[in-house]
């Protein structure tokens, strides 16, 4: 029987041990999707105990103490600190088949030490020790603990971007940290608060904004701001993929609407944003930028914890009706519009994986490998299952050597082990294939292969210095 999480975790084979330990494992880390506050590294945050750099804001943990019989005082309540990580203790043993359970002993191990399983019978012990462990840590040195090279964080077009300028201008601070341009508030103008959001862009670019040009105009000029301080990706967050022709009228209409306070019908609202996103997607590709689509998620569907607790805390679902579909007009309209950018396509929906792979294939080329990628399993899918068919879908649709690897989509400093589980699935798989004879045992090839997809393809996609 095999030790619990041993060194050779989720390698079920030599040749998976032998890809992971001499090449995966030893690789620096990219995150070119993440949540990460740019003001905690700026500021080199330091953090009392473990509750507050676990706990705090992880709507993943958030989910499994609600399911798990835990008081909302004890998950974003008042209680103490020492209260909720025993709360959270006390849920782990029930959580065999989540990634959180890996994911929190992957960490605990990683930065602290901790070999033996978390319960709450031992809850108290180790929040004492990991606490004392994170007085010697602060967010920059967890980064250089796990080796990061880049990250790109997730950045609203009027931030000023003044703690990315601080960063930047830190001689001591080696980790690239860039921001990412995330203009979902100017694009999806069926959520409440739009026309707020258009007056608040409007005064930072000092435009007036009147049609959906306006707003376009406005955007570029952002990206250009965002440019500056070392952008090289955009990142667009979509509840369903839509695609209404881009009809001007129509968008106009819609915006008039929404600036008025009233909700678009659909068909005028995605004909809107249908319209704005092809702009933007014509300046990405004109600045190079590397251009992410989310979609298919199903966002605070739970009204009355929403109203209490606002967005993010835990309450959004996968979408049945992802619109993927859409994918394929949205793409062609970018190409014909002279603006299809390097881009990287998620749906939360895993039955999504094999149309969208198949739908991006159509739009290679170029010169470019693998210029439109399937991102990897995101969210509800980020475990051992989810990633296995997230990279068996793309090898038998695609050319799954281009594809550009993990992220952790986390605002956590200690959810880099999600690389490092990753790379752990991606050997185990590849191991598979190889010792079953679906693949040649050509170590040099191998090894590429998985310095590739852990790290160098990332490097080459987005134009990152390589380390």
């Amino acid at each position: 029987m095999r030790t619990f999480m041993d060194e050779d975790f989720l390698l079920s084979t030599p040749t998976a041990r032998q890809l992971y330990h001499g090449t995966a494992e030893k690789l620096p880390i990219i995150d070119y999707h993440c949540h990460i506050n740019p003001k905690e590294i700026a500021r080199d945050q330091k953090f009392e105990n473990i509750s507050q750099i676990w706990l705090q804001g992880d709507h993943y943990k958030w989910r499994v103490m609600r399911a798990g019989g835990i008081t909302e005082d004890k998950i974003t309540g008042d209680a103490p600190d020492r209260e909720k990580f025993r709360a959270f203790a006390s849920v782990m043993p029930k959580l065999m088949g989540n990634p959180i359970y890996h994911w929190s002993h992957l960490e605990l191990k990683r930065v602290f030490g901790i070999q033996e399983p978390l319960t709450l019978k031992n809850a108290d012990e180790i929040y004492d020790h990991c606490s004392e462990v994170l007085k010697g840590y602060s967010a920059r040195s967890l980064m250089r603990r796990f080796d990061v090279s880049v990250i790109c964080t997730t950045d609203d077009p009027i931030d000023g971007l003044q703690y990315h300028e601080q960063i930047q201008s830190d001689p001591e601070m080696e980790i690239q940290v860039l921001p990412a341009f995330r203009p979902d508030q100017a694009v999806n103008i069926e959520k409440p608060g739009f026309a707020a959001y258009i007056k608040n862009l409007s005064k930072v670019t000092g435009r007036k904004l009147n049609t959906p040009e306006d707003v376009v105009a406005a955007l570029q000029e952002r990206m250009d701001y965002f440019e500056a301080h070392g952008c090289l990706c955009a990142d667009h967050g979509l509840d369903y993929c839509m695609f209404e022709k881009p009809d001007k009228m129509a968008a106009n209409r819609a915006f008039s609407m929404a600036m008025e306070g009233r909700c678009p019908d659909r068909e005028w609202a995605d004909a809107y944003k249908t319209f704005v996103t092809i702009a933007c997607a014509k300046r990405y590709a004109q600045k190079n930028w590397v251009m992410q689509i989310h979609f298919g998620c199903l966002r605070n569907v739970n009204q009355i914890q929403f109203d209490r607790l606002g967005p993010d805390t835990g309450y959004d679902a996968v979408n049945s009706r992802s619109g993927v579909e859409h994918m394929a007009p949205l793409l062609n309209a970018f190409a014909e519009n002279e603006g299809l950018p390097k881009m990287i396509l998620y749906s939360l929906n895993p039955t999504d994986n094999t149309a969208l792979a198949t739908i991006m294939a159509c739009f290679q080329g170029g010169g470019t490998a693998g210029k439109i990628q399937q991102g990897s399993a995101w969210w509800f899918n980020d475990h051992r299952y989810g990633m296995r068919n997230q990279l068996t879908e793309l090898a038998a649709n695609g050319v799954l050597g281009c594809f550009v690897g993990m992220l952790t989509d986390s605002r956590s400093f200690l959810s880099y082990t999600r690389h490092e589980y990753f790379r752990r699935v991606l050997c185990e798989l590849v191991g598979e294939w190889v010792e079953r004879g679906q693949y040649p045992e050509d170590p040099e090839a191998l090894r590429k292969l998985i310095r590739d997809l852990s790290y160098q393809n990332t490097c080459d996609f987005f134009g990152f210095k390589n380390r």
